[in-house]
Parts: structure tokens; sequence; C-alpha cells
């Protein structure tokens, strides 16, 4: 058994550490408040143009537009396939950024033919490290989510894609299930589906006459960068939600297990202080013993 001032020492570390703990779980609570606050500020404007590009569908199903290609023309192997991967700049959110990596090399192993965009320092150090090349790394901090990153990540990819260098676009990123569950998972960022914004109506609503004016198309040319900036804006938003979520977490269980711990530990240090004292009891006893004995002799 270690000795009194060993345990001590043990106790003072895990309470030094129980404050780190404490600290970041009430940091990260801050920052999950100010992040879902965030995108729902915005979720009316982006949800605003997800309605207007679905009536316009709906009343011209068969619009011709460069967002809504289908790459029939091309096998799925040969088309140029663009995954952007958003993780965390830094660790202690449990498995947040593993479930993420994981996910994005399946995806990258399945497609050979792809290029990598990535967010987030520890994505960036993680392909690295394995010798994966990354054709973009967008060196924004995933701590502050701004609508303007947002903007300049989708302008990019945009020009990519209209450019015919990528064919297909997809984001990786975590969502938020409810309050505890959290699920990483990948979209289709572009060409989009018409069948994602296939809404249908009653029968007895009438069909609203459009003016779409200089053309359908020109209009739809408008709204779906828009709509990107908002989907990839709204991804970063949500990620960066899970990773303050999944950080509390962890720091909720660490903060637990220390508790723990220094329960065990002071259970030791009072037997270990117990027996110290018992210790010094016998040999008093043993020594009065002895003078004793002397007397006797």
């Amino acid at each position: 058994m270690a000795n009194a001032k060993e345990i001590q020492d043990r106790m003072k570390s895990i309470n030094d550490t129980l404050k780190i703990t404490n600290a970041m779980y009430m940091i990260s609570s801050s920052k999950l408040k100010k992040s879902k606050k965030m995108l729902s500020d915005t979720e009316p404007y982006f949800f605003t143009l997800q309605s207007e590009m679905s009536r316009i569908l709906r009343h011209l199903p068969d619009i011709e537009d460069i967002y809504f290609k289908t790459n029939e023309e091309k096998k799925p192997e040969e088309r140029m396939v663009g995954y952007i991967v958003i993780t965390a700049d830094k660790g202690l959110a449990g498995s947040y950024n593993h479930n993420v990596l994981k996910l994005a090399e399946e995806h990258l192993k399945a497609h050979k033919n792809n290029k990598l965009f990535v967010l987030g320092e520890l994505g960036r150090h993680y392909f690295e490290q394995r010798g994966i090349e990354i054709d973009k790394q967008f060196h924004y901090t995933v701590q502050n989510p701004t609508l303007n990153r947002a903007r300049n990540i989708a302008e990019e990819l945009l020009e990519l894609y209209r450019k015919e260098e990528l064919d297909e676009v997809y984001i990786i990123y975590t969502s938020m299930v409810n309050a505890i569950q959290e699920e990483t998972q990948i979209r289709q960022l572009l060409p989009l589906k018409k069948a994602s914004f296939n809404v249908k109506l009653p029968a007895d609503i009438p069909m609203e006459e459009l003016a779409l004016k200089p053309s359908p198309e020109a209009v739809m040319d408008r709204i779906v960068p828009d709509y990107v900036v908002g989907f990839i804006y709204g991804a970063l938003v949500e990620s960066y939600s899970c990773e303050q979520n999944a950080r509390m977490m962890a720091m909720e269980a660490a903060t637990k297990s220390a508790k723990d711990m220094l329960h065990e530990l002071d259970i030791l240090y009072n037997r270990a202080r117990q027996a110290a004292i018992t210790q010094e009891i016998t040999e008093v006893i043993a020594g009065a013993k002895a003078q004793k004995r002397k007397k006797r002799q």
C-alpha cells in the first residue's frame, strides 16, 4: 500500500485536473448556447430559399440547369468527386473527430478519383500523417463559423463545379439528433436532386402562376449558390455545436471518473493513516514493554 504522502500527492493532482475538466465543461456549455442561437437566427432565410426552389421546381419540373445535372454520361468511377470534411481544431471531445475521419477515409478509399477539402486542424494533421493528399485546406478556425467563411468556401467549390473540374461534391459533418445524440453523416451538396425539393401539396390547392425573369434558369442560378452557402454554413455551425456537446459529455465523464478516483483514494488515505497510527501505537507499546523488562532485570 502507498504511504499517506503519496496518496495525498495523487489526490492533489486529480483535484487540479478536476478543476480543468469543470472549467472546460462550463466553457463548452456557453459556446453550445451561442452556436445554437447562431443557427436559429439564420435558419428562416435559408428555409425560405429552399421553399422558393421547391416552388420553381413544382411548376417547372423539367427545368434544365447545371446545378441539377445527373452526370449520367459518365461512369461512376470516372467522376471527379469532391469531399468537404469538417473536423475540430482540438481534441478532448470523445469520439467526435474519430467518427468524422473514419467515415471520410472509407469514402476516399471507395472512390479513388477525388479531391479533398478539409476544415479543422485535427483533420489536416490526420490526413497529412497518413500521406493522403489534401487539395485545399481552408485555414479557418472551426471554432468561429461565420457566414462570410461559408460563402468563401462555397464560391471556390461552385467555381470548380461550373468548370467541370468536380462532377459531384459531398460534405461530411456531424449533425445533432437530440441533446445527447449526434450523428456523423455525408450529404450530397452538388449536383442537387430535384426529388429533394419535391413537396406534395393537397389536391385542392391551386397552382399559382410564377413570373420568372429574365428566365427560370437565371433565377435558379442566382438562388442555388445562396442555398449552397446556407447548407455549408449550417453544417459548420451544427458541427461546432456537436463538438461542444461532445466535449461537454467527455468532460462530464472525466469529472465523474475523477470524483470516483478521489473517493477511492480518500478511503486508501484513511487506511494508510490508520495503519501508520496503529504502527506508532504498536511501537510505543513495544517500547514500554521493553523498558519494563529492563527495570525488572
